[in-house]
């Protein structure tokens, strides 16, 4: 039997909720708002119990289950409950005060960052990275775009693609992008990076790039953004920021770790990466002491 919708993995419908939820209408919210707070009653609610709870129609709750990718309300509780007993520590536990001494602070900041790595795991969708193994393989040129802060993982990306033997180049000023993407054509490839998904000055050329019958990859926190839905296949990352920590450094470590499970599939698969690293390597040995 077939389900509705875009699903990941068994065990992430409240990892789903928060990657979805800046498209959710606002009835959806409500009850993606209830659920999160408790998602204990939310296995025991029945559907009815769930409408009056967040103080909407039963046919919204419908709605909202069919737009995480489940067949009905039961499914998605089954998936709840799964998430409830895989459920790593709170993020409230790990709540920085003032008072914590540096110790504290940097066992916080890791318990922090294994929640995240944990949550992006549990976000892979092994479908989608095979493609972009293959989308990666198969191209001419890959161009990989990214502004800000995801410019700077752009850069990370190209030196790890091109020590691997593709043929790559990165951009991060957005006048360079957008002339980059009116360029490209089919069978390139652009790798576009963005937490949000819905800055501008990515989310433009990359219409262009898809338009002019490039492949597209994103990499993005969130699965139903405006880049997203010119993308041929989206690689999903836990992320938590709020608007005044665009490009906190705990984003960057699900970037970078995504990245390291792509590229290290790349390596498996590409005939001749075992070479390229060595090449690479060779290059730069004499300007070590």
């Amino acid at each position: 039997m077939g389900r509705v919708g875009p699903r990941l993995n068994q065990s992430n419908s409240l990892l789903m909720i928060s990657s979805i939820y800046s498209s959710l209408t606002k009835t959806e919210k409500k009850v993606a708002d209830y659920v999160k707070s408790y998602p204990e009653e939310t296995v025991l609610a029945t559907v009815t119990d769930l409408s009056e709870k967040a103080g909407v129609g039963e046919t919204s709750v419908i709605r909202f289950c069919r737009k995480l990718g489940f067949r009905g309300f039961h499914e998605f509780k089954l998936s709840v409950a799964q998430d409830l007993v895989d459920r790593p520590p709170s993020v409230v536990d790990t709540a920085i005060d003032e008072q914590d001494d540096m110790m504290t602070v940097a066992r916080k900041l890791t318990m922090q960052h294994e929640i995240l790595l944990k949550n992006t795991l549990d976000l892979v969708n092994t479908d989608n990275l095979k493609m972009a193994v293959d989308k990666l393989l198969a191209a001419n040129k890959v161009y990989v775009y990214g502004v800000g802060s995801s410019g700077i993982t752009a850069l990370d990306l190209h030196y790890q693609l091109m020590r691997l033997g593709l043929n790559v180049e990165a951009h991060r000023d957005s006048h360079i992008i957008a002339m980059s993407a009116s360029l490209v054509k089919k069978g390139d490839l652009v790798f576009a990076i963005s937490t949000s998904g819905s800055t501008r000055d990515l989310v433009d050329p990359v219409k262009e790039a898809k338009q002019n019958g490039a492949d597209v990859i994103c990499l993005t926190g969130h699965l139903r953004s405006p880049i997203a839905t010119y993308a041929d296949t989206v690689l999903l990352v836990s992320s938590r920021e709020m608007p005044t920590e665009g490009g906190a450094l705990a984003t960057k470590f699900m970037q970078t770790y995504m990245l390291n499970i792509l590229t290290t599939l790349l390596t498996m698969k590409k005939e001749d990466a075992s070479k390229s690293l060595e090449k690479t390597a060779r290059s730069v040995v004499d300007k070590l002491y």
